[in-house]
């Protein structure tokens, strides 16, 4: 295996100033994008933030930045931080009446509530909740696990329509666990190593990289090849900044995805574009894949998702150019369609023959050779006469978490909990019923949560909940009986790597580099320190602090070969990436050429999805609510919503209380066609309410062409932090999920209606 390479030629880690100023050089993960790994020059002066610029030595990011970043002091020192531990009765929930206590009380009222849970009700009635994750080691599964010794992890995004989809898809089409847009990550030369071309095209399907930065892809890298002669594909129902720049366009009607990658590979295999040798001699089921499609012409999909034929034909025939490259995000997940899109679009790319080829779709390992194998704990480290931990205590280790009888492939793929069913078992308190909650890196009743409002109520039942965070949040207000003060990720040490640890170009070292506020804690180091008093004999390897628990974990991926200490000396390095590496044995445990499949091949024809019960082939499912599936509905509420677009001053519910980012995108915001404005008597800047069969949220109009007449663009995650907590900052005035439908998901489990609910829309009242 490959080393981990260094530059050399870097700035040291730490350079000082002749007034006394050190700049300490590390790697992002918090304000937002998680696992991205951007390089910070971090001035500092008497151990306080002085400013934030870009590094410039940082093999990815180069010197640049995002607005987040660069307002990192306004985050750290802001007025409404929680600065130490806080209590709070229970019967107080929702009143403003937090006292502050010490660490210890707040973690001995922790433990206590958690051992009188697990003696009186069992240990099924603990829970643990997170959302993206600040660490980006993704410490959720041992929290859950190893500390608390529960299955019961809990994501609850509907469906779990973020990247659990399309890496199930991955996983059990290619055995695969993430496959991205090849650019260029692993080579210290980047785009000028010999190694790598340019890709031809690259589709980019409902993803807007350069405000998102989407699970470790650099979205500034796709500007890099831009210059560098590469052309876009893009399919986004919005016209945003790359859709203006590519030489299609595709501006599909939101929730209709699914068509169109029918189209796309009826036109691939109708017109003989495919690789005949790579489709003979390393694909499994072409003949069924191209029967399947014959019918889905571009003209069919056309009536449905509203782009024109032509256009989807000359797409294709585009893609076919060597190499290719595909970037699918969000909104491949955010559909009931979500798995045979996804299943659809990697078999587009295959038969094109551009996977695991310079410029093409970089496969990462499979999960058993990435560390992401198991999220669940297998290993039982407890040595003869030592007391078991986590799930070894309670002799969890293989058991299932919730909702998995209903829905065993989600829990097939990720351990954790089904997120519908968490709401379910909060309202009904079956099959299980949940007495201690621990919450950390997650806001659940501004973001993710569909109907949020039941989340709310159904979680004031739980006896007990505790709450890291950095903010006082609605959650917080909302629900906390321990709140716990969260370091940001300049205040704690942590790792990150790009695209989810599965393709491990780069390692980045996350680096204590000013001196805390208050008295916050990494939620690593809260976890650890739980650990150690629930099981205070514990010689379990890696967990005696931050530094060894990340050096443990690294161990894991790759076999990396080095220390968390050696790599923060370096702040970034490199692994050197192989292509084709299914023509040498490195997909496979046997070591034999293939992938990770049954039969050792991409599946076209999935057994994996076929054994689940799901169709093995791609397909397209009309949107439950459209005015074909519910013309009753669609009557009354004509117009379809997407939300979640990305804003370069927001992740998700986080940044609301940063008084220049909110100068810049000051309040939620509903995009609307200037024809639907005027009908409706909107103008610019009013207030207007969008409602569904299902509830209704207010936002601010932005009348744009960017949609088309029937589509309305909101955001997402708001609560406005400047208003009264004890009314939860007008969360529910102003959240959007309030309009999506609880449990209205896909076959298997997986995708909502994030992306295609049926709306209407007014002027406030």
């Amino acid at each position: 295996m490959p080393k981990l390479h260094f530059n050399e030629n870097a700035a040291p880690n730490v350079v000082k100033l002749d007034d006394g100023t050190e700049i300490r050089r590390t790697c992002a993960a918090g304000f937002g994008c998680h696992n991205l790994s951007c390089g910070l020059k971090v001035h500092v002066k008497d151990g306080k933030l002085i400013k934030v610029e870009g590094d410039e030595d940082h093999p990815i990011s180069q010197g640049r930045l995002c607005v987040r970043c660069l307002t990192a002091k306004d985050y750290v020192y802001h007025e409404d931080r929680i600065l130490y531990p806080m209590k709070r009765a229970r019967e107080d929930r929702g009143l403003d009446k937090f006292e502050r206590i010490s660490w210890d009380e707040a973690l001995d009222t922790i433990i206590e509530n958690y051992q009188k849970t697990v003696d009186e009700y069992g240990i099924d009635a603990v829970t643990v909740w997170c959302g993206t994750g600040r660490e980006c080691g993704q410490i959720h599964f041992q929290m859950a696990n190893d500390v608390f010794g529960t299955v019961q992890a809990v994501h609850p995004n509907g469906g779990w329509s973020c990247i659990v989809p399309r890496m199930a898809a991955m996983l059990w089409t290619m055995g695969s666990s993430y496959i991205e847009a090849d650019n260029a990550i692993g080579f210290p030369d980047r785009y000028d190593d010999p190694r790598w071309e340019c890709p031809k095209y690259m589709l980019i399907w409902g993803r807007d990289p350069l405000r998102s930065n989407p699970d470790g892809l650099f979205g500034h890298s796709i500007v890099d090849m831009m210059k560098r002669g590469m052309k876009l594909i893009v399919v986004d129902p919005r016209v945003n900044w790359l859709a203006t720049r590519a030489d299609l366009h595709l501006q599909i009607h939101p929730g209709t995805d699914g068509a169109l990658m029918m189209a796309l590979l009826n036109v691939a295999i109708g017109e003989d574009l495919y690789d005949h040798e790579f489709v003979e001699e390393w694909t499994y089921g072409f003949d069924e894949l191209a029967e399947r499609v014959k019918d889905c012409t571009p003209e069919w999909a056309s009536k449905i998702t509203g782009v024109d034929a032509e256009d989807i034909r000359q797409a294709a025939r585009l893609l076919s150019e060597k190499p290719s490259t595909l970037s699918m995000g969000l909104a491949v997940d955010q559909n009931p369609n979500t798995l045979q899109i996804g299943h659809g679009l990697l078999s587009l790319f295959a038969i094109y023959g551009h996977m695991d080829v310079p410029g093409g779709c970089f496969m990462g390992l499979p999960p058993t050779f990435a560390g992401m194998a198991e999220n669940v704990s297998m290993e039982d480290s407890t040595a003869e006469g030592e007391e078991p931990e986590g799930l070894a205590k309670f002799g969890k280790i293989g058991c299932n978490p919730a909702g998995h009888e209903k829905y065993p492939a989600l829990s097939h793929i990720c351990n954790s909990t089904h997120p519908d069913v968490n709401l379910d078992i909060l309202e009904t308190k079956s099959p299980v019923e949940f007495h201690f909650a621990y919450i950390f890196n997650h806001n659940p009743i501004s973001c993710m949560t569909i109907q949020p409002e039941r989340y709310m109520e159904g979680l004031r039942k739980v006896d007990f909940i505790a709450i890291a965070d950095v903010f006082k949040t609605p959650a917080i207000m909302a629900l906390a009986d321990i709140v716990l003060p969260a370091a940001t990720f300049l205040e704690k040490a942590g790792y990150c790597t790009n695209n989810n640890a599965s393709q491990p170009g780069q390692f980045g070292a996350i680096r204590n580099v000013i001196d805390r506020v208050g008295e916050a804690k990494s939620d690593m180091e809260i976890m650890l320190e739980l650990h150690r008093r629930l099981y205070p004999n514990s010689k379990k390897p890696g967990w005696a602090s931050p530094e060894d628990f990340i050096t443990e974990q690294m161990k894991g991926i790759r076999d990396v070969d080095i220390t968390y200490d050696e790599l923060a000396e370096h702040v970034i390095g490199q692994y050197e990436l192989e292509y084709k590496k299914y023509e040498k044995g490195m997909l496979r445990a046997d070591g034999q050429p293939g992938f990770n499949t049954t039969t050792g091949r991409i599946e076209l024809y999935s057994l994996m999805l076929e054994s689940l019960g799901d169709d093995p082939l791609p397909y397209y499912i009309e949107p439950k609510f459209s005015a074909v599936s519910r013309p009753d509905i669609a009557e009354q509420y004509p117009i379809t919503m997407t939300s979640g677009a990305r804003r370069f001053t927001s992740f998700h519910s986080e940044n609301r209380q940063i008084a220049r980012l909110r100068e810049i995108h000051p309040y939620p915001t509903v995009d609307i066609n200037p024809k639907l404005a005027a009908e409706q008597d909107i103008t610019e800047g009013s207030w207007v309410e969008v409602e569904s069969p299902w509830g209704s949220a207010q936002l601010v109009a932005h009348i744009t062409p960017i949609v088309k007449e029937d589509v309305i663009s909101c955001d997402h995650g708001w609560w406005l932090p400047e208003k009264d907590p004890e009314h939860l900052f007008d969360v529910f005035k102003h959240n959007v999920n309030q309009l999506i439908p609880h449990e209205e998901i896909g076959p298997l489990g997986f995708g909502a209606h994030y992306k295609c609910t049926p709306v209407r829309i007014k002027l406030a009242s």
